[in-house]
């Protein structure tokens, strides 16, 4: 197994674990992981759990679509962020010539 999906595995464990000693059943920890989806997230919502105790699922429900959404506006930033160098270059250097 290479090093990400090591990585992955260790973190997805790691919240299904965190979850299921707070009581959740595991299809509860399998959605959580699921719907954060990467490894980071992941990391990250087993850290606010371990730090914020979140009294129930719906806390950690929210906890989790505000990572996905932020991850999600981080890549659309990014991603204009390649269109905007993209079409910055072309004002620069004009359309390429037909047949080139």
């Amino acid at each position: 197994m290479d090093q990400k999906k090591e990585r992955w595995v260790s973190a997805y464990r790691q919240l299904f674990d965190t979850l299921r000693s707070m009581g959740y059943p595991e299809e509860f920890g399998d959605a959580i992981a699921k719907g954060l989806g990467g490894e980071k997230a992941m990391c990250r919502m087993t850290s606010y759990l371990n730090l914020a105790k979140p009294e129930n699922a719906e806390e950690i429900v929210d906890e989790m679509l505000a990572i996905s959404s932020e991850i999600n506006v981080w890549r659309k930033k990014k991603e204009t962020e390649y269109y905007n160098s993209k079409y910055n270059e072309l004002l620069q250097d004009g359309l390429p010539e037909e047949g080139s």
